[in-house]
């Protein structure tokens, strides 16, 4: 790797981990904005939940827009409008301003993630060095996730309002380090056209989702099946859209592939538990437990440790294991940290927290990178952006729709609650959520790895005239065979 091509790889790696910070460090302002602004607990999970949805929905599109009008200029032109509505978003004084602006700057964001990732996949080539950037790449992302929680922590002491001011003064410096950085890409030869209906359909449609399970404890039943039932409708009108349309934003063939999907389900449940975790963990010390901004933010900061093992640890892991081994053992981890967090009490200390929130860091480092690559790789060039756009509305819808349950399983069991008790009572019982989540996507990866393992059986031939789709490098079957003699063989 060069120095320019480490120069670059560096540009990329802040802007998600800006992105990355920029979630999940509004968790832990969040009591702070309910104060200021007077929102309720249904109202206040609006706040990440309309970022997240702003990502998800645009961004297909967004990495459409990366495949044909040139990634380079997705990414600068993108990264202006988030400075722009990062900074509006501190200047908001209601709650729907502040909610209307996180919107719009994850949009924004839809457009700057697809484009950086296939930036990586279309410069480095692919094999060992590809792998070893998108895991750095999907470290930073993840480490930004888990250290938000301390710079939010931080930034909330000051004030909340420097939880988006800072992204700002961030965002400047990456933006004036890409212009001369970022190699220039031609647009995609013809006429460039966008699926705008398929775009608007799965938008509403997630949104309407949300929605449903948001209200649901405070609506009818026949509330919750119409929202419900045109949520439905919505999605089932994408998919017409897609198989009708000349120019679809997701060509419907490329979800045949399974370790596609498998690596998108475990990304979608993942990240939704993670989500409704940290709700429920950030209410629980800093509502019922009175701990401060800082204090919460340093405790959760365990997590955070993903960000060293992820590009160190876990190349070497893949390399020796594979991907999906290496998946399914970290998805399990954070099922059983999440697992750790059911009993919780009243008086937990720090030391009772800990081996929980190392168990999420450790679990987060395996499978977070590994599920980067499982849903990239062995897919063409031309298509790098759609397979990075639907990896990244999995993690996002996924982290809507986990907060949103979350969100609704607890205003539920804590409807009357009138003590700390009753308040503790529905903390537990959202933790149900990402505990349930991360069990579904353990089963998931391991049936895959079990199922790889029936498929491969005895057929050693035919792996040398095929692509190992599973292969953390995603080489050949060919470079897989010469690399047999030293190596274990990979899932």
């Amino acid at each position: 790797m060069t120095a320019r091509s480490r120069a670059l790889l560096l540009v990329l790696c802040g802007a998600i981990f800006l992105e990355g910070v920029d979630i999940s460090m509004m968790g832990v302002a969040l009591p702070a904005i309910r104060a200021d602004l007077g929102l309720s607990t249904a109202a206040l999970q609006w706040v990440v939940s309309g970022y997240v949805l702003g990502y998800g929905g645009f961004v297909l599109l967004g990495g459409r827009a990366a495949d044909l009008l040139g990634r380079r200029r997705m990414f600068i032109g993108w990264l202006v409008v988030f400075i722009a509505f990062s900074g509006l978003g501190g200047l908001a004084t209601e709650g729907w301003m502040l909610i209307l602006a996180r919107f719009a700057t994850g949009v924004a964001a839809a457009f700057l993630a697809p484009a950086g990732l296939s930036i990586i996949t279309t410069t480095f080539p692919e094999g060992a060095l590809r792998d070893r950037a998108v895991l750095v790449y999907a470290g930073a992302a993840a480490g930004g996730f888990s250290l938000g929680m301390v710079v939010g922590g931080l930034l909330t002491t000051a004030g909340w309002r420097w939880v988006f001011f800072a992204p700002v003064v961030m965002a400047s410096l990456l933006l004036a380090a890409a212009v001369p950085l970022i190699p220039r890409d031609a647009p995609a030869p013809g006429q460039a056209r966008f699926d705008v209906a398929g775009t608007l359909s799965l938008t509403g449609a997630m949104l309407l989702l949300v929605v449903t399970v948001v209200r649901m404890p405070d609506v009818a039943l026949w509330v919750t099946f119409a929202t419900l039932a045109s949520s439905l409708a919505l999605f089932a009108l994408f998919v017409a859209v897609q198989r009708r349309s000349a120019s679809p934003l997701m060509r419907l063939g490329i979800l045949r592939s399974l370790p596609l999907l498998r690596a998108n389900a475990g990304a979608f449940l993942l990240v939704g538990g993670f989500m409704g975790f940290q709700f429920v963990a950030v209410l629980y010390l800093q509502e019922l437990r009175g701990w401060s901004e800082i204090e919460t933010g340093l405790a959760l900061a365990v997590i955070g440790i993903d960000a060293i093992l992820a590009p160190t640890l876990t190349p070497r892991l893949v390399a020796r294991f594979g991907n999906q081994r290496v998946i399914a053992v970290g998805l399990v981890l954070v099922a059983l940290a999440f697992a750790w967090f059911l009993p919780l009490g009243m008086t937990w200390s720090f030391l009772t927290l800990l081996p929980g929130l190392l168990a999420i860091g450790f679990g987060f480092a395996l499978a977070y990178g590994p599920l980067t690559i499982a849903a990239t790789d062995d897919v063409d060039a031309a298509e790098q952006g759609l397979a990075s756009g639907i990896l990244t509305t999995s993690f996002q819808f996924g982290s809507a729709l986990g907060l949103a349950v979350t969100t609704a399983v607890v205003v539920a069991a804590g409807r009357g609650a009138s003590d700390a008790q009753a308040t503790l009572d529905s903390y537990r019982a959202g933790l149900l959520v990402p505990v349930a989540a991360l069990v579904i996507a353990s089963l998931v990866s391991i049936a895959g790895l079990r199922w790889r393992g029936a498929r491969r059986g005895p057929a050693i031939a035919v792996e040398l005239t095929t692509v190992d789709t599973n292969a953390g490098t995603g080489a050949q079957a060919s470079q897989a065979a010469a690399k047999s003699a030293s190596l274990p063989r990979r899932n």
